[in-house]
């Protein structure tokens, strides 16, 4: 009963029979490999950008730091929500890659507005050298509190961004659960809502380790391949990365996988409320935060459920406080799992 990070999950049995497959005699390194460039034309296919520059790295943090140090300058900030995943969880990485920008946080909550971002933007770039100049837009999408930006909310982050001639960054390591979330393209969640980077995400959905960086405008091709080679992230034999992706985009297995995630979290929230669970936010994806009291915590720990709490402790003497904890589930996870950790709750 394992709910703790997607990250933890098993690698889908495709892809790695895609890696024994890819490891069979030579292949041109440091992504000049025949795989790379079946992986470049199907997501250039996928996301309807026959002009985009794609590139793989191994992390997320890699994908993240590496397109905002591209799309920043050193004396320049990047706008984000005070709990988008470049903030809470890469040490500084994006600061560290774009030779010291910083993060500016806009408004109090997993999503910003486009009025939010609009005083963020206003407050910045006022102090003329004195101050950090105005820089990208990055947008975590699914948040790292399991909500999912809608169409719209992208359009108009987006509209605000290019009022003020800055682009946009999409931090997509969930990106395939949130593009079933909302029934889209992946067209129409970047380039076309107005996103010009994307970090498209597989480790977190059935890939071993790898993660695609997305530039609809190829111009800024040379200077990532600059910056992924000066950050030592350009594998040389980068095949196993390209036959991850490639199993990753045949037959829509990111899709499929996906939805499985998407579906067990759907079947573990409506277990939770049944039996009365309060939600901190509505789950609209993979992710579910849950609000239960310390007795339940204990009892679940006791049986070895695997899951974080949020705020609060298991110790404790009040026994009815709640406390708020993390769900998340991948495309892994059998429904008899689910089952045996909801018949905890009615024990």
């Amino acid at each position: 009963m394992f709910f703790a990070s997607d990250n933890a999950g098993p690698a889908h049995p495709d892809v790695m029979q895609a890696l024994v497959q890819a490891n069979q005699g030579y292949a041109a390194a440091y992504g000049s490999d025949a795989l790379m460039d079946d992986v470049r034309a199907r997501i250039r296919d996928l996301f309807e950008a026959p002009d985009a520059a794609v590139y793989l790295v191994a992390t997320g943090t890699a994908a993240n730091s590496l397109a905002l140090a591209t799309l920043c300058a050193p004396y320049e900030t990047v706008f984000c929500s005070p709990v988008a995943h470049i903030h809470e969880d890469e040490c500084n990485a994006p600061e560290f890659y774009s030779g010291g920008a910083k993060l500016t946080l806009v408004g109090d909550g997993d999503k910003m507005t486009a009025q939010t971002l609009r005083t963020a933007i206003e407050n910045e770039g006022t102090r003329g050298v004195h101050g950090p100049q105005r820089g990208p837009v990055s947008i975590t999408q699914v948040t790292e509190r399991g909500t999912v930006y809608s169409l719209d909310e992208l359009r108009a982050l987006c509209a605000t961004a290019a009022e003020f001639g800055l682009p946009v960054h999409l931090d997509g390591a969930r990106f395939a659960n949130a593009l079933v979330a909302l029934e889209c393209t992946p067209a129409e969640m970047t380039w076309k809502a107005g996103v010009n980077a994307v970090s498209f995400g597989g480790t977190k959905n059935g890939l071993l380790g790898v993660e695609a960086v997305v530039f609809f405008d190829p111009a800024k091709a040379w200077e990532f391949e600059l910056r992924r080679k000066r950050g030592a992230h350009l594998f040389s034999k980068h095949r196993y990365l390209s036959a991850q992706m490639l199993a990753y985009l045949t037959d829509d297995l990111w899709l499929r996988t996906a939805r499985m995630a998407n579906d067990n979290a759907r079947y573990l929230a409506s277990g939770l409320r049944r039996a009365g669970v309060e939600f901190a936010h509505e789950p609209q994806a993979n992710t579910i935060f849950a609000r239960m009291t310390r007795r339940t915590h204990r009892t679940l720990h006791a049986a070895g459920v695997a899951y974080h709490l949020w705020d609060g402790a298991l110790d404790g003497t009040d026994e009815d406080a709640l406390t708020t904890a993390r769900f998340v589930c991948d495309w892994s996870i059998p429904q008899e799992e689910i089952d045996r950790f909801l018949a905890l709750l009615d024990a």
